[in-house]
C-alpha cells in the first residue's frame, strides 16, 4: 500500500477515536445533564409563579383600596342620615347604605380570596425551592462519582490527540491539508473503504478502472462521485 495512503487511514483512525470522546463523555454525564434539564424546568416554573404572584399582589392593592373606598362610602352615609330631613331621602339612603354594604361584604370576601392565592402560590414556589435544593444535592453526587471517569477518558483524549499530532508533524503537508480539506465536510468518513466495488461513504458504485487502482493501492484515489480518498480493504 502506498506509505501516504497508509498514513491517511492511520490519521482517520486516530481522528474517529477523538471525536467518539465527547459523546463518550455524555454519556457518562448523562444522569447529571437529565437532572441539570429537570432544574431548569422547576427553575422556569418558578420564574412563571411570580409573574402570577405579582399580578396577584397588583389586584390585592386594588381590591384593598376599593374595599377602603366602600367603607368610607358607608361612613358617608351614615352620616348624611343622621341629617336626613324627608323620608325621601332616607328611604334612598338606605338605598345607598345596602349597596355600600354589599360592597364591603365583596371587596372583603375579594381580598381574602386573593390572599388565599397569593398564599397558595407561595407554598408552590417554597415547594420548587425544596426540590432544586434536592436537585443540586443529586447533581453534586452525581459530578463526584462521574469525575474520576471523566478525567480518565480526557487522558485518553489527549494520548490520542498527542498521537495524531505527532504523526501528521511527519507527514507531507499537502497530503495533509488536502485530507482535512475532506474532513470539514466529510468529518469520519473522510477516507473509507470500498465494499462491492461501491464508495463506502456515499455508496455509489466505481467504474473498474478506478476500482483497479484502489486495489493496487499505489496511489491516493478518491471517489469520483463525493471526493472521498478510498482504499481496498483487503
Amino acid at each position: 500500500m502506498n506509505k501516504f495512503l497508509k498514513e491517511l487511514i492511520d490519521v482517520s483512525l486516530l481522528d474517529r477515536q477523538i471525536d467518539l470522546i465527547e459523546p463518550k463523555i455524555a454519556e457518562i454525564c448523562k444522569g447529571m445533564t437529565d437532572k441539570e434539564i429537570l432544574k431548569e424546568r422547576k427553575e422556569n416554573e418558578i420564574f412563571d409563579l411570580e409573574e402570577i404572584q405579582k399580578e396577584q399582589s397588583i389586584q390585592l392593592l386594588k381590591t384593598e383600596e376599593a374595599f377602603k373606598n366602600a367603607n368610607l362610602k358607608f361612613e358617608e352615609i351614615t352620616k348624611k342620615m343622621s341629617e336626613v330631613k324627608t323620608e325621601k331621602e332616607l328611604r334612598a339612603l338606605n338605598i345607598e347604605e345596602e349597596i355600600a354594604r354589599e360592597q364591603i361584604t365583596f371587596q372583603n370576601s375579594e381580598v381574602q380570596r386573593i390572599e388565599k392565592l397569593i398564599s397558595g402560590t407561595d407554598a408552590k414556589i417554597v415547594a420548587l425551592q425544596e426540590e432544586i435544593a434536592s436537585i443540586n444535592q443529586e447533581i453534586q453526587e452525581i459530578k463526584e462519582a462521574v469525575s474520576s471517569q471523566i478525567e480518565e477518558v480526557r487522558k485518553e483524549q489527549e494520548e490520542i490527540e498527542n498521537k495524531k499530532t505527532e504523526m501528521v508533524m511527519g507527514m507531507d503537508q499537502k497530503i495533509v491539508a488536502f485530507y482535512e480539506k475532506i474532513r470539514k465536510w466529510a468529518k469520519n468518513t473522510s477516507v473509507v473503504p470500498v465494499y462491492k466495488q461501491a464508495c463506502g461513504g456515499c455508496f455509489i458504485r466505481i467504474s473498474d478502472r478506478t476500482y483497479a487502482e484502489i486495489l493496487k493501492g499505489d496511489t491516493i484515489s478518491t471517489c469520483p462521485h463525493c471526493g472521498r480518498i478510498l482504499y481496498s480493504q483487503d
